[in-house]
């Protein structure tokens, strides 16, 4: 073996890990990282729109989470990404496995479809997923791979553990988008997103604060339209349902699809009675008291720090 002044073959076969680092970064660093830049698959190129990810546990999450403000950005011409962290195989009552996951892929397309944004779905198991390195990878590409602008998750304080580990995945990547060494098979970004949390109802450790509300009393019909296209969830019950819940006659159906829709309604109008002071911050005093519904958003410590005029510019509404 052929090797450098002060290396011996000894020091670059053993200990595998510390032979390739010293393989990469110090004996051949220059044929590799040329290696690596022609093999990275490109990103999207700019066009002066932005590029917003959003991240759920389960084919319903970032469905419930973005999808008013998200058919606002696409109408706006801007880029929306809806991404799936588990294929939710166990999330119903009555069917699980590859038939449920597929039934919950093709809700959550659908649902993307009229909202005029792209839709992913991550092949883990639901009720599976751990923030481990592989994962951690995982988002870290998605992230690059949208040249993503805004990224939005929940919060880590959460009931479920999918939905906490995928936020703690998703605050993992915040920093190591932009490191060129870790997942060089993808273009690191040149400058860290805006990484913004959710809206939640948990108190502790500490309660969720509104940084940024919006209005979406022009998208709620069709946003509402797009929501009930997922039954599995949101009519059957997912994994809490039960025989009955969603009758097989079809005036009990409607029935059924009437009560979900103005449940959800009564949701969004709940976020904008709770955050009227972000909206006061973002409208003003008039037209936000006259908001009927809203999504709200909190800046998340890790990523880029935005000033209110630029959360003004990333929310153009």
């Amino acid at each position: 073996m052929k090797t450098r002044k002060g290396f011996s073959a000894l020091t670059l076969l053993v200990g595998g890990g510390l032979g390739v680092v010293f393989g990469t970064v110090m004996i051949e660093q220059r044929p590799q990282i040329a290696l690596a830049k022609a093999a990275v698959p490109a990103q999207p190129a700019a066009d002066g729109k932005l590029r917003i990810i959003i991240f759920g546990a389960h084919p319903d999450d970032a469905e419930y989470r973005g999808a008013g403000v998200a058919m606002k950005w696409a109408r706006m011409g801007h880029h929306v990404k809806l991404v799936s962290a588990t294929n939710g195989d166990i999330g119903h009552w009555q069917m699980a496995g590859g038939p449920l996951a597929q039934r919950r892929k093709n809700e959550v397309m659908e649902v993307g479809r009229r909202l005029g944004v792209t839709t992913e779905v991550v092949d883990i198991h639901d009720g599976e997923i751990m923030p481990t390195l592989e994962n951690r990878r995982i988002i870290t590409r998605l992230i690059r791979q949208w040249n993503a602008d805004i990224v939005i998750a929940n919060r880590p304080n959460d009931y479920h553990p999918d939905h906490r580990y995928t936020s703690i995945l998703v605050e993992d990547s915040a920093y190591m988008v932009t490191v060129p060494f870790f997942c060089p098979d993808v273009l690191p970004l040149k400058k860290n997103p805006v990484f913004l949390y959710a809206s939640d109802e948990f108190q502790r450790p500490n309660p969720f604060r509104a940084d940024v509300a919006v209005a979406i009393d022009d998208v709620i019909e069709p946003t509402l339209d797009a929501l009930l296209v997922m039954e599995s969830q949101i009519h059957e019950g997912g994994a809490n349902g039960y025989a009955g819940l969603f009758p097989e006659d079809p005036a009990g159906r409607q029935r059924r699809r009437d009560e979900v829709r103005r449940d959800l309604a009564k949701r969004y109008a709940g976020y904008a009675d709770n955050y009227r002071d972000a909206l006061v911050k973002f409208y003003g005093d008039a037209q936000a008291r006259t908001v009927r519904y809203a999504q709200a958003f909190e800046v998340c410590e890790y990523g880029r720090q935005p000033t209110h005029d630029e959360l003004k510019r990333m929310f153009p509404f």
